[in-house]
């Protein structure tokens, strides 16, 4: 009896710890029992001073920077800062060839000096609204998925069109926890954002592909622009007469930096992440669709890089993608490790054995029996398709470019056959531009082998019904090596012949030099096995997939009411918190939580262009010119890392002390830990922060823009 009891005790123990630290907060839901474990670890903030209507709080110096990243104000006058890869696009489309700002850097000297970003916005959101009643007004749990949605869309037009706002703000209404719940955000855009100062790729990226996702971290990962605004404040269109905007808040900067076990919350915009999934699917992740995944891209990237390798022309072209099929790949690896190395699936195992045990015993959970099983069998059928469309998107998409061209034309032809010419002009005219860009980066050679490759891993991991006739019957190495050398030996190889072909008035002739060539036939053929023998099915199970695991999310909040369930990332605002802390990535392996100056050299390469150096850096450092920027060991601290739940989107959110001080600015995570976008463990997830006194360190010594700290409310609260 006393072994039953134990073993009870433990399964309740999961049960209640698995979701247990980690989690992306809505600021407004932190107040009760999060706000009360945020103060054992050491916050000494009230909710209010997070998030509030009533007066300003913290939330009001966060927003979401563009599309995807975030961003805070760090002074009075609007002083924005944000990741450099966050503003790297804008800064990109700042540049010239003459100026270059992301080789050189560049430090406005005054406001006149600060450079507009067109088109770039921040949102601001000024309050969280739960409107679940609202929103599934009418809906029951029996309906049809289809019914329910429909009568959710219009509840959710109703509420929009009957909730009052200014005429600068919109309304967003998001579904949450698998749809069991909804919540309205009322957002504020600016508009005229302006680059105020970066520092050189040498620095910014530092590191550049081969630390990424990595652990210990030196560069210098922060961009720094100011939103401007109309005279009364408001958002305002680009006007020289506009003014910096005065911020209900804005996030003072500590000088004291961090030790390790100090509180920490990151506040920002995660992007997604899928921490209710049953064991199965999380299973199918790691063991199943991660490693095809993994193998497709390492193929590519082997057959770029032992190019890249012979040609520095040839790897300056290829370096951007190179680095954009090496991030993920990288990040799979790490997440299917990381998965089998905390033994994440076991876990998820012992849960759901908790969860059936505990509606075993309650009638009133005998609604809830048949889910876990029916997931599990759905997940089960859904592996062929799952892993099948993926690896056609990462085979003759993602990873080959001239696939990727002809699978555009094949949907040029489309267009014609369905809308005639106006449907064929009009993707013409906005495919060609596209296209240009895009040879220009292409080397058909390299990428002939890259196809070459790919297509050998396609015909020898893929089930045989997924297979193109055009490659069932090759075995041999030359048989592939014939079969691309006539799949590229076609005038769309080449940009100048496509556009003379596309770009005419005679489309029917155009379609004809399609129809007769090889590639684009092939690329036809895949198109074909994916719109007609996987999509349909993938499509099918994942809506069946969808609505269960909506009814599953609601089971386990039932189930389980003492336990905490943050909702899933969605790109809107949340608060995470954790602690400084190093962790052990393997066996005699620790790594201690803060990189400092002396790494930098330590990893410097002359004329390496992911480890060298401007030489005003190397004198500041030979000179030890660190001013007040520098921690007991004598170095100036570069980054940290913490136990804070975090995941794409999440780029450039502020990292916050106990006090709500700015400490450091978020930009990636360890290796071992990307894994957290579908099981979070405090033992190896880390996110990896910019120390904000390396930022403050570069903006005065090696950018000499004093202004910029005389803007900041500096602090000292650890004295």
């Amino acid at each position: 009896m006393y072994k039953s009891i134990i073993k009870v005790l433990l399964l309740i123990f999961i049960s209640t710890s698995i979701y247990a630290q980690g989690g992306m907060w809505l600021p407004n839901t932190i107040k009760g029992s999060i706000e009360k474990d945020m103060h054992r670890l050491g916050m000494k903030l009230k909710a209010e001073d997070i998030y509030s209507t009533d007066q300003n709080s913290i939330k009001d110096a966060i927003v979401q920077f563009g599309g995807g990243c975030t961003a805070e104000i760090i002074s009075p006058k609007g002083l924005l800062l944000t990741n450099h890869h966050c503003g790297y696009g804008n800064i990109q489309r700042l540049s010239t060839v003459e100026n270059n700002l992301l080789k050189n850097g560049y430090w406005a000297k005054s406001f006149e000096e600060e450079l507009p970003a067109k088109g770039l916005t921040v949102t601001f959101v000024d309050r969280i609204e739960d409107v679940s009643n609202a929103i599934m007004k009418g809906v029951s749990d029996n309906m049809d998925s289809k019914i329910s949605q429909s009568i959710i869309d219009k509840n959710i037009d109703s509420l929009k069109k009957a909730t009052a706002i200014e005429d600068y703000q919109v309304i967003e209404i998001k579904p949450f926890y698998y749809g069991n719940k909804y919540y309205m955000f009322i957002k504020t855009i600016y508009k005229d954002i302006r680059l105020v100062g970066v520092s050189p790729e040498s620095l910014g990226k530092f590191g550049a592909d081969t630390d990424n996702w990595m652990w210990p971290r030196h560069n210098g990962d922060f961009s720094i622009f100011r939103i401007y605004a109309g005279k009364d404040n408001l958002p305002a269109e680009y006007s020289k007469d506009n003014i910096p905007y005065t911020p209900k808040h804005y996030l003072p900067v500590s000088l004291d930096g961090v030790d390790e076990n100090d509180f920490t919350m990151i506040f920002g915009f995660p992007g997604r992440t899928q921490e209710y999934l049953p064991a199965s699917a999380v299973d199918q992740i790691a063991n199943k669709l991660d490693p095809a995944r993994i193998k497709i891209r390492k193929a590519a990237l082997d057959v770029m890089e032992k190019h890249m390798r012979k040609d520095e022309a040839t790897r300056l072209k290829y370096a951007s993608k190179f680095a954009g099929i090496a991030n993920y790949w990288k990040k799979w690896i790490g997440e299917s490790q990381g998965i089998n190395q905390v033994n994440a699936v076991k876990k998820k195992q012992e849960y759901e054995q908790e969860f059936k045990r505990i509606v075993a015993e309650r009638k009133d959970f005998s609604k809830y029996r048949d889910i876990l099983p029916k997931l599990d069998s759905l997940y089960n059928a859904y592996e062929k398709y799952n892993v099948a469309i993926n690896s056609i998107y990462e085979t003759f998409s993602r990873s080959n470019d001239f696939m990727r061209v002809m699978s555009y034309l094949n949907r040029l032809k489309k267009y014609y056959n369905n809308n005639g010419a106006a449907g064929y002009n009009k993707f013409k005219d906005r495919l060609l531009p596209y296209l240009n860009g895009m040879y220009k980066g292409l080397d058909i050679t390299i990428d002939r082998e890259v196809f070459e490759a790919l297509i050998k891993n396609y015909k020898k991991s893929m089930s045989p019904e997924f297979v193109p006739k055009s490659l069932s019957n090759l075995s041999s190495d030359e048989d592939f090596a014939y079969f691309a050398k006539s799949i590229y030996n076609s005038p769309f190889t080449d940009y100048d012949k496509l556009k003379r072909i596309v770009d005419t008035t005679d489309i029917d002739w155009a379609i004809a030099q399609m129809d007769k060539d090889l590639a684009f036939n092939f690329a036809g053929e895949i198109s074909k096995i994916s719109d007609e023998l996987v999509s349909p099915k993938t499509n099918e199970l994942e809506t069946k997939i969808n609505s269960l695991q909506k009814k599953y999310m609601k089971a386990q909040m039932d189930v389980f009411p003492n336990n905490s369930f943050f909702p899933d990332a969605n790109s809107t605002l949340r608060v995470t918190y954790g602690q400084v802390k190093g962790y052990h990535p393997r066996d005699a392996v620790y790594y201690e939580p803060v990189s400092h100056v002396n790494g930098i050299i330590e990893k410097y390469v002359p004329g390496d262009y992911e480890f060298d150096l401007p030489q005003e850096f190397l004198d500041i450092y030979h000179k030890r010119d660190f001013g007040n920027y520098t921690d007991k060991t004598g170095e100036v601290p570069v980054c940290f890392i913490a136990t804070n739940h975090t995941t794409g989107g999440n780029s450039g959110s502020p990292t916050l002390d106990a006090n709500g001080n700015l400490i450091g600015l978020n930009f990636d995570r360890v290796w071992e830990g990307t894994m957290s976008d579908l099981y979070y463990d405090p033992s190896i997830c880390r996110n990896i922060m910019v120390d904000a006194r390396y930022i403050l360190f570069i903006i005065e010594k090696y950018g000499k823009a004093k202004r910029l700290i005389d803007e900041m409310k500096l602090v000292h609260p650890k004295r």
